[in-house]
């Protein structure tokens, strides 16, 4: 197989990447992550992950890149990642006793092809008191992640059930990944 490239700086895509065993190379994607309002989350996912994988193959042709992104959906609304302790307050506020959707895109770019997929798990949450969110506001861990919160952290206390592919919540569906990384040997 070629070189494989990591187009992330997320140490949890990292982890799961290491699951499979395949040596690969760490290279953050610096590329605007804003996007249209109109898109469907699906396309959203897809569209930064292809965007991250196509940023960083540019210097590294003969490699294969793997770009992803997560987002968090409640209600229609896209909740991204919270600035401020309000911010984060307002995000599990809304996702206190109800389901949301967690996307997870991926592009897979190398100089022959190009391939992206994306998975959607459905996450429902505790009924949450303002005094369990601002216990964990007060871990620090929701500042790094789209929602909020991260589920392989504090944050599963969080979460009464998943309805799908738990590491799509944490940020790379590997199961399908590996899949999807066939063609590609």
């Amino acid at each position: 197989m070629q070189n494989l490239i990591l187009a992330s700086s997320s140490p949890r895509r990292k982890e799961l990447l290491s699951i499979l065993q395949i040596p690969f190379e760490v290279k953050a994607s610096d590329v605007d992550e804003t996007f249209h309002s109109e898109l469907a989350p699906h396309e959203v996912v897809i569209n930064l992950a292809d965007r991250k994988a196509k940023h960083v193959s540019k210097n590294h042709s003969s490699s294969i890149v793997i770009g992803a992104d997560t987002i968090v959906v409640a209600d229609g609304e896209v909740l991204g990642k919270p600035k401020t302790p309000t911010e984060a307050f307002e995000m599990l506020r809304k996702l206190s006793g109800t389901t949301h959707s967690v996307y997870t895109g991926v592009a897979i770019v190398s100089a022959a092809r190009t391939t992206t997929f994306y998975e959607q798990t459905d996450v429902t949450f505790w009924e949450l008191s303002d005094e369990e969110i601002h216990s964990y506001i007060s871990t620090g861990e929701p500042f790094d992640k789209a929602g909020s919160y991260g589920i392989q952290g504090f944050g599963s206390t969080l979460v009464k059930r998943i309805a799908g592919d738990y590491f799509t919540v944490v940020g790379l569906p590997v199961a399908r990944l590996v899949r999807e990384l066939k063609p590609f040997r």
